[in-house]
């Protein structure tokens, strides 16, 4: 998050002392942000914005500065309806502001926020709006550092939506980027070949994507130290490239994912959406293992988690739901099987429509099964 004494110089001199206190406490906060303490960041993020907000005012520029960098906290911790409204508030104050390159990169920072929380829900169009903004103010204003978060950004909306090949095109432009500006060992790489990792999962090149996922970890690691839940992000990304080789690898999987969770529910809280996605890819770890009990009570909770993070209407919820759905016709449980197939189609089609890969490939599972069911129970075609 930036910092208020550079940002804005004029604020933290000795002589206005609340303020000086405002400045020190958004350093703190972005401190422990860094460290992955994000609880703590959060209160101190919150005393730093009561300060500035009866000191300076509400609509201070730096008012904006400390909400974003608390709607981050905000998104980090899985309050995705509070982190929106901070960033709104935020876009509010900074809009009417003009000719300071601070408030040019704060615009940026905004619109980036909100193209992350609109990935968060799904909301894929949102997304790459909000990213096209971010990087629209990069280009006119900004550097190469900037330019890469908002085409970084881009990139996952296009994965997201399954055109890997624009996807590619944006991940490898940032990388370049930064490397530009930043160096081939700095941590901001990790998070470029984070997603490229992700990308070769999504493509079925998991080889290729494991090499990207060790690099980030590595990286990440050094920087951040093994108990972060950033460094935890990238274990179970490369957990699930591994996983998808299978044989020994999945041994090396199950103990990162494991590793992963518990990073998350000691950090983030038990009910945060990355323990609820993360026990989903465990669960279908164990399925694909045979461990067919086992991978139905893991479903079971990654489901109540992923409903109440992100809501009834998101593909990871409805790519949670098909696992299941095999896992039951699997058992032989058919009827269940065709009831979570429906609810998963019927979020594919809204969210992602009727002629992405997932909501074809969940399709056909469900009429495979539904051509099984019994005359009685067999509900009409699936369109």
């Amino acid at each position: 998050m930036p910092s208020l004494g550079s940002v804005f110089p004029d604020f933290g001199s000795p002589g206005r002392d609340p303020i000086s206190r405002a400045c020190r406490l958004h350093a703190q906060a972005s401190d422990h942000h860094d460290r992955g303490n994000l609880r703590v960041a959060r209160r101190l993020a919150a005393r730093a914005q009561a300060l500035l907000e009866r000191h300076a005012g509400r609509s201070h520029p730096d008012v904006a500065n400390v909400l974003l960098a608390s709607a981050l906290i905000d998104e980090d911790l899985g309050r995705y309806g509070l982190a929106q409204s901070k960033v709104r508030r935020a876009m509010t104050i900074l809009r009417p502001l003009r000719g300071d390159r601070a408030f040019s990169v704060l615009r940026a920072q905004a619109y980036e926020q909100a193209g992350s929380l609109a990935i968060v829900r799904g909301q894929y169009g949102i997304a790459r709006r909000a990213y096209g903004h971010a990087r629209a103010i990069a280009m006119r204003s900004l550097g190469p550092s900037e330019l890469a978060t908002s085409t970084t950004g881009l990139g996952v909306v296009h994965k997201y939506l399954g055109r890997f090949a624009q996807a590619a095109r944006l991940y490898r432009r940032a990388l370049s980027q930064v490397r530009r500006k930043r160096g081939p060992a700095d941590v901001a790489i990790a998070s470029i070949l984070h997603n490229l990792g992700g990308l070769e999962h999504a493509r079925g090149r998991f080889a290729l994507g494991e090499r990207h996922a060790r690099r980030a970890l590595a990286l990440r690691e050094r920087a951040l130290g093994v108990d972060h839940p950033t460094v935890a992000a990238d274990k179970t990304a490369l957990a699930a490239l591994l996983d998808a080789q299978g044989g020994r690898k999945r041994i090396e999987a199950e103990a990162l994912y494991r590793q992963g969770i518990d990073v998350f529910r000691r950090k983030l809280g038990k009910a945060h959406f990355e323990v609820g996605f993360n026990l989903g890819q465990l669960a279908a770890m164990c399925q694909a293992s045979g461990r067919l009990d086992e991978a139905a009570g893991l479903y079971a909770q990654a489901l109540r988690i992923q409903r109440r993070a992100l809501g009834r209407r998101h593909p990871v919820l409805a790519r949670t739901l098909a696992n299941l759905a095999a896992l039951r016709r699997e058992q032989g449980r058919l009827v269940e099987a065709m009831d979570c197939y429906r609810e998963a189609l019927g979020m594919y089609r809204r969210v992602l429509g009727a002629r992405h890969p997932d909501t074809r490939g969940c399709s056909a599972a469900a009429e495979a099964v539904r051509r099984h069911l019994p005359a009685t129970k067999r509900a009409p075609a699936l369109g």
